[in-house]
């Protein structure tokens, strides 16, 4: 690589790595405009509508009260929210690994791929909540029927992902390491999964979004008695409405949670360690 192509490369991962950098204040700002936009939101309902909105203050001593231990719908807020990010991990991990699976052995064997993409494409179409009459037919209403719904929906934006990520790796180095006596494994960890990581993040983040939507109308449907979803459909029968968002708050605050705890640094390592998606 030339001089030139290095300093520009070189620039190229400074400006990313500025993009990537979280800024604190700015995320303060996000929250004071979000609770600005929340309490108009309320005034404007109850003024127009005479209806009572939850206030974010409503919320905040309510969700104290179920932080401290307080019973709600026959289960602590801890047992309903444990059992909901077991079933979107299970799900979603189950997606992950076989969208993985599929992007790496469909990217490199050109006949599979071109047989079974428009299937994976087809399945990125359909709704999340389309399969719940299937997942009903073949579990039943039980937590595998949540499970699977969060998987189908996981795994075709996974899949796609993967196999752009894998189609982008220049084949000369897939030959170096060959020649180097690189196996199945170690070519996959030292070749395609680097080369395929930029796309890949991108396919995680449109999958993570997913499967917490379809986690909560599944568990609305579906469920067994607990999880977030179940407690924001029983509290509309209720008329719990604080609680019920105080369940949406939660689910907002773990999706943020996994976005900057695990798939920001996820993408600040790829960056550091691979270069930016244009390869360094």
């Amino acid at each position: 690589m030339s001089m030139q192509g290095e300093e520009r490369s070189g620039g190229e991962l400074k400006r990313y790595q500025q993009v990537l950098k979280p800024s604190a204040l700015w995320s303060l700002g996000s929250v004071v405009l979000a609770l600005l936009g929340w309490m108009l939101v309320a005034w404007l309902v109850e003024a127009v509508r005479g209806v009572p909105f939850p206030t974010p203050y409503e919320c905040l001593l309510n969700l104290w009260e179920l932080l401290g231990g307080g019973s709600f719908l026959g289960h602590s807020i801890y047992r309903h929210l444990s059992v909901s990010f077991l079933r979107w991990g299970q799900g979603f991990g189950i997606g992950v690994l076989l969208g993985l699976a599929y992007a790496l052995t469909a990217g490199w064997w050109e006949m599979l791929r071109r047989l079974t993409l428009p299937l994976i494409e087809v399945l990125q179409l359909i709704p999340g909540l389309a399969w719940i009459p299937v997942a009903i037919l073949i579990f039943g209403l039980n937590n595998t029927a949540t499970i699977f719904m969060i998987a189908i929906t996981t795994f075709p934006a996974v899949a796609i992902s993967g196999i752009m990520g894998v189609r982008s790796v220049d084949r000369k180095y897939v030959y170096a390491a060959r020649m180097c006596g690189a196996g199945a494994g170690r070519l996959f960890l030292t070749v395609f999964l680097p080369g395929a990581m930029a796309h890949l993040i991108s396919g995680l983040r449109i999958a993570m979004g997913a499967a917490w939507r379809v986690l909560v109308a599944a568990e609305m449907i579906v469920g067994s008695g607990d999880g977030l979803g179940y407690a924001i459909i029983q509290s509309r029968w209720t008329m719990d409405y604080v609680s019920a968002f105080i369940c949406i708050i939660i689910i907002a605050c773990l999706g943020l949670a996994t976005e900057r705890l695990v798939l920001l640094p996820l993408e600040k390592m790829t960056v550091r360690r691979w270069g930016t998606a244009h390869g360094i």
